[in-house]
């Protein structure tokens, strides 16, 4: 796909979904590609494709319903069609929602049912086919924080009093807030405005408050990146150093070159095939970049048990084996120090910079699946998006490495060397100015629209998160709102 108008109504309308775009020629990316390629076999992903759907549509339904709290008909209609796409839900029968049991029952023409369960601060969760439970065993994460009316923001909800200052055009951010909503079929669900620190500018849909936690989808990975990044600071693992991963640990092993910054990077070079490689069949197998959504296995084995597909740090591709075994990593940091590793992301970010709505997916052995399983408010996002914009500092305390923002926004050289400086560590980078705002933007980007944009030249977080079927206006939109605000708040040091 060629042209900046297709590359923003890919990677912002449908970046986990289709074929992310690229300012090189397809044919050329595939060459250089096919030049560096290893001799390593290609193993796709067992199991029934349509039951691989079903899993998909179980658990989108499961977290639409008993997370989001969307009524089951508009949530079957217009959410998360990334694991499930409508084609094929059409293929399935109706979800069977049981309140009750807190759970969503998918069942196929050939009497295959599969069923995703809501476990409480665990989420969503599709259960393995034979299993009527997880192989592990839920826990109750609880904030340490007080009630979020107690609190001034960015830490609680309560919001200043005092006037904004005048080189701000409020009226400007105003029209903002309102181009992101401007066509019913935008579905916006949220959008957000901080600039330096403080809301500007805020907005919902219907049924949608400011505590809701929506789909995010692969916002996810740069929260992923976000937590590699505390267990930096701690000096639990260096940037530069090969990833620890056990599978890789043999003897001549070639995977064990692989760096932490180069999985960071979506540069590890493992095999797999993804709805967003250049030469991505879709007759083809089931994808295992799917698969490492509804495979309903131990995610983190799988990915690391991928071969080699070219050298480490030489092709980019967005591909989940990735930010899967950053995860993996850091389950296996924190639990390696004798912590709990599903209550850690509270304890060690979340409480300290007052996120409350975060809910982090498992797969059925209890191995995070932030690579697009989570979901959380707009408010949220927005805090991390902050954390972000101040280097890592929050309240005078350093939760992220000096100079990682920097690095996770820095283009990535695998990337650049197919002349896409789009892509940094496990952050998308405006260095082809696909979106109107500065090159020195970059952004956490989700299926179906979810953005959290981070704009350093002028101190702005903006959120936007909107329901599944309106991606496409939805960008439409999410453009005209962004030019907007570029004409309302001042450049970083300009006076207006």
């Amino acid at each position: 796909m060629h042209g900046s108008v297709i590359r923003v109504a890919t990677i912002i309308a449908c970046l986990s979904t289709g074929a992310a775009a690229s300012a090189a020629p397809q044919d050329a990316l595939i060459a250089r590609a096919k030049a560096l390629e290893l001799n390593t076999p290609y193993v796709p992903p067992p199991g029934d494709p349509l039951e691989h759907h079903a899993s998909g549509f179980a658990k989108i339904m499961c977290s639409a319903v008993f997370i989001t709290g969307l009524d089951p008909d508009f949530a079957a209609e217009n959410v998360g069609y990334f694991t499930s796409p409508r084609s094929e839900r059409a293929k399935m029968g109706r979800p069977v929602i049981d309140r009750a049991g807190r759970a969503v029952h998918v069942t196929l023409p050939t009497g295959v049912t599969r069923t995703a369960r809501h476990l409480g601060s665990q989420g969503c969760v599709t259960i393995p086919l034979g299993q009527d439970t997880v192989n592990f065993t839920p826990v109750q994460v609880t904030s340490r924080l007080p009630d979020p009316s107690t609190q001034p923001w960015p830490m609680g909800d309560v919001l200043p009093a005092d006037p904004l200052p005048k080189e701000l055009d409020q009226a400007r951010v105003n029209q903002a807030v309102s181009a992101a909503f401007e066509s019913p079929a935008e579905m916006t669900a949220a959008f957000v405005v901080a600039w330096r620190g403080r809301l500007i500018g805020e907005r919902y849909g219907d049924g949608i408050s400011a505590s809701t936690p929506l789909e995010s989808w692969s916002m996810g990975k740069s929260l992923t990146a976000t937590l590699m990044g505390v267990l930096l600071n701690q000096g639990v693992y260096d940037l530069w150093q090969p990833a620890p991963i056990p599978e890789w640990q043999g003897p001549g092993d070639p995977r064990a070159k692989i760096r932490i910054a180069d999985l960071l990077r979506m540069s590890s070079g493992l095999r797999i095939r993804a709805p967003q490689d250049p030469d991505y069949d879709r007759s083809g197998p089931y994808p295992d970049h799917l698969y490492l959504y509804t495979g309903s296995v131990n995610s983190f084995h799988y990915a690391a048990t991928r071969p080699l597909q070219w050298p480490p740090n030489t092709v980019g591709r967005y591909r989940n084996t990735d930010p899967v075994l950053i995860n993996y990593l850091i389950r296996l940091g924190v639990e390696k120090r004798g912590e709990a590793y599903l209550s850690f992301p509270q304890r060690a970010l979340f409480d300290k910079i007052g996120i409350r709505t975060m809910v982090m997916e498992t797969d059925p052995f209890g191995n995070f699946l932030t690579q697009g399983y989570e979901l959380a408010s707009a408010r949220d996002w927005a805090r991390l998006g902050i954390l972000y914009l101040q280097d890592g500092v929050w309240n005078g305390e350093r939760i992220l490495p000096a100079g990682y923002a920097k690095f996770v926004s820095t283009p990535a050289p695998a990337w650049l060397a197919d002349q896409r400086p789009v892509y940094g560590g496990l952050f998308w980078v405006n260095g082809d100015s696909t979106l109107p705002v500065p090159r020195d933007a970059y952004y956490m980007a989700g299926a179906g629209g979810q953005t959290t944009l981070i704009v350093p030249s002028h101190d702005l977080v903006v959120v936007r998160l909107g329901h599944y079927k309106g991606s496409a206006a939805g960008s439409t939109g999410f453009r005209r709102a962004l030019a907007l605000l570029m004409e309302g708040v001042p450049r970083r040091g300009s006076p207006r």
